[in-house]
């Protein structure tokens, strides 16, 4: 009697699982895809989390100021070293299509009288980047757009060219919105979507599994909004990952596409910020086909 006594006694196991369990890394590529439904992070975001107060801007969870004294660190890397600033939250804008045509639709929405412009020899070759002001099409002075930076992607045997524009996330619908007004670009008629959106049946029960462990882990939130896959969202917080984003011009053949958070970007500040990139990356050999 004693010995059922004590059986009787004995707690029920936690059904909670251990720090080690929880922090496996399919648990946390789920909870991590669900922490990003309204706001995505960046490359960097887990490391900056812990550094930084993050703000919800853009649809992008970014860094706000540090919670730490390190002013004098940075100012101490900016002066004697190197430091790494990530701005991939910046929209890039790739158009591809003839030189000529491009530069022809593109000096509507700039002006000599600002300063540098897409036809600027040094840009032009694509070994330096520009920035200038862009507006509405045929409406310099007036109807600013805002700042950007482009580059030429450098020549080749072809004849059509491909440009990268940055711009603020803040800017970027009203000047996509220019770009397929002058190039005449409409959507294709198959829809581009995001290839990670769209998951495998061995993914889907991988979700299954990871939301059979704990009860907490509901498959359907209070909206009823389905679990994200357990694989890494691309796209960007202004852009609907089902939505196309790519457009041409069936006259011109120009090619407009939406490649944020598809080219990361980072800014290098301090006199080793050269030394640094040359010591990083290893050129590869050229190979003729």
């Amino acid at each position: 009697k004693q010995a059922e006594k004590t059986v009787h006694q004995k707690k029920e196991q936690s059904k909670t699982k251990c720090r080690k369990a929880r922090r496996r890394h399919i648990n946390l590529v789920a909870e991590f895809n669900r922490r990003q439904r309204k706001n995505i992070w960046l490359e960097t975001h887990i490391w900056h989390a812990k550094r930084f107060h993050m703000v919800k801007k853009w649809g992008y969870s970014l860094g706000d100021s540090p919670t730490e004294k390190c002013y004098r660190a940075c100012y101490r890397a900016m002066t004697n070293g190197c430091l790494l600033q990530d701005l991939s939250y910046y929209c890039c804008l790739e158009l591809t299509g003839k030189e000529n045509e491009l530069l022809k639709q593109l000096a509507r929405i700039c002006s000599i009288d600002t300063g540098l412009t897409f036809e600027e020899a040094c840009c032009l070759s694509g070994r330096f980047e520009g920035s200038l002001n862009l507006y509405r099409a045929d409406r310099y002075p007036e109807d600013m757009l805002g700042p950007v930076t482009f580059i030429w992607k450098p020549r080749n045997d072809s004849e059509n060219r491909q440009l990268w524009i940055w711009l603020h996330p803040a800017l970027k619908q009203d000047i996509l919105r220019e770009l397929k007004a002058i190039f005449q670009c409409i959507e294709p008629e198959e829809m581009y979507i995001s290839e990670p959106v769209t998951a495998s049946i061995q993914e889907e029960n991988q979700v299954d599994v990871v939301l059979s462990l704990g009860k907490k882990r509901k498959k359907e939130d209070k909206e009823g909004e389905k679990a994200v896959p357990v694989k890494k969202i691309i796209g960007d917080g202004t852009r609907d990952p089902f939505q196309s984003y790519s457009w041409i011009s069936q006259t011109t053949g120009i090619v407009i596409s939406d490649r944020t958070m598809e080219v990361l970007r980072y800014r290098l500040i301090g006199p080793l910020s050269h030394s640094i990139l040359t010591e990083t990356l290893k050129a590869a050999s050229l190979q003729t086909v």
